[in-house]
């Protein structure tokens, strides 16, 4: 006799009072009260069903039908997505941490800003359980995670694990993927422009037609990887961006730059970094860098807590993923500048004053500020005119007479009284 041919699975369908039930008791078992539950959705349809702003980590979900779900907001970390049918699901500003999402069906589904820290979106084979046999197969093939389409712009896939995933045409623009597992990956017209794939795994990707420009691609591992017609434009790689620091006299520029401050202008002269690669600094902290010139210089990753760069000229600078707490940059100019993912706590962006009746803005026009942390940051007049400002935190900030005109404000905190 040959073998038993796999049998379709039964989902069983769902009313939004059967979800708002479960939801409920799962919600009382984290907070330790009598009559909780663990929610469980396994092989259930629970498409444009709304479960936002909900605590349903740990919850499982494996197999389940969630087509065109509302899960914005909702905390899903640790939760089990096996095999599972998102198409379209709305899970925007969702939390995903270490949830479990392989096998699972992405395709269109709208992940902006969404923290998918060390999520799990691999290959995976679906199963059910049997009496006799245990766990049998359903499917028999292995099953791609699939997010072809997807909208996962903004969110954060720090060390997550999407080797063999089929994500053609996705948009990863300005993701966090630094050290993920993109192993064989289909990424063909994927969309990562400004993306942070510092460390990633790349080997055997396929990235035709994609549009990679001012990703950060330091350290990440492209052995064998597809490039064809992938526009690469603004890349940052391991190979020096401009001018290395290394072949600058760096140490003596910037004791002559001090004597220069301390002086008055008598004696030394004012450093020039203009479109220098700074990254093997790796750190400046607390030095004095008053009006420093480093137009279109390379910073990323630099410790520079505590700087002080007032009126520094900084147009189109890259300073992604720089840590500049309590920084002092008051007047600086930061047009075009990329802040991306920066540390910005604590900050002192407000107006630098130059004479009696004479104050000077700092000026971020058109600077890209997405993820970045502004929080009680001192941003009195600064111009942010046509700045990307999606997703970056203004929480406590001074943002008295702020020019925000333009300003693409798509998931940003603490501006919602800024007219």
């Amino acid at each position: 006799m040959s073998a038993a041919s796999p049998t379709p699975q039964e989902y069983k369908r769902l009313t939004q009072h059967d979800v708002d039930v479960i939801c409920a008791k799962h919600d009382r078992l984290w907070s330790a009260r009598l009559g909780g539950a663990r929610a469980v959705f396994a092989f259930c349809d629970i498409s444009g069903l709304s479960m936002t702003g909900r605590n349903l980590c740990d919850a499982d979900f494996t197999g389940a039908v969630l087509v065109g779900c509302d899960l914005r907001k909702t905390r899903l970390d640790n939760a089990n997505f096996y095999g599972a049918d998102m198409q379209g699901a709305d899970l925007s500003d969702a939390s995903l941490r270490r949830a479990d999402l392989r096998g699972a069906s992405l395709r269109g589904a709208n992940l902006t800003g969404a923290d998918m820290f060390e999520a799990d979106l691999r290959e995976g084979t679906i199963a059910a359980a049997d009496r006799k046999e245990g766990y049998r197969v359903i499917e028999l093939t292995q099953r791609e995670a699939y997010a072809s389409g997807a909208n996962l712009s903004g969110a954060n896939l720090e060390r997550s694990r999407l080797s063999g995933i089929v994500a053609t045409k996705a948009d990863f623009s300005d993701a966090i993927l630094k050290d993920a597992k993109l192993v064989r990956a289909n990424l063909k017209q994927a969309n990562f422009n400004g993306a942070n794939l510092a460390g990633a795994d790349l080997s055997g990707a396929n990235l035709a037609g994609a549009d990679l420009r001012n990703t950060v691609l330091v350290g990440a591992k492209t052995m064998s990887w597809n490039i064809n017609d992938t526009n690469l434009e603004g890349a940052l790689t391991d190979k020096p961006a401009g001018t290395d620091v290394s072949d600058m006299p760096y140490e003596q520029m910037i004791a002559d730059h001090a004597r220069w401050i301390e002086t008055g202008g008598v004696e030394g002269k004012p450093s020039v970094f203009d479109k220098a690669d700074l990254r093997n600094l790796r750190s400046i902290r607390g030095f004095n860098l008053t009006a420093l010139s480093a137009k279109s210089a390379v910073f990323y990753g630099l410790d520079m807590e505590g700087v002080q760069m007032q009126g520094a000229q900084l147009e189109g600078a890259d300073l992604r993923a720089c840590n500049l707490r309590r920084a002092d940059l008051r007047g600086a100019r930061l047009k075009g500048a990329k802040l991306t993912g920066s540390d910005l706590r604590d900050v002192q962006l407000g107006p630098l004053l130059i004479a009696a009746d004479r104050v000077l803005p700092a000026d971020l026009t058109g600077a890209i500020l997405a993820n970045a942390d502004f929080a009680r940051a001192d941003l009195r007049q600064a111009r942010l005119t046509g700045a990307d400002a999606s997703r970056a935190n203004f929480t406590g900030a001074n943002l008295r007479d702020i020019d925000l005109t333009g300003a693409i404000r798509l998931g940003a905190r603490g501006l919602d009284d800024i007219i």
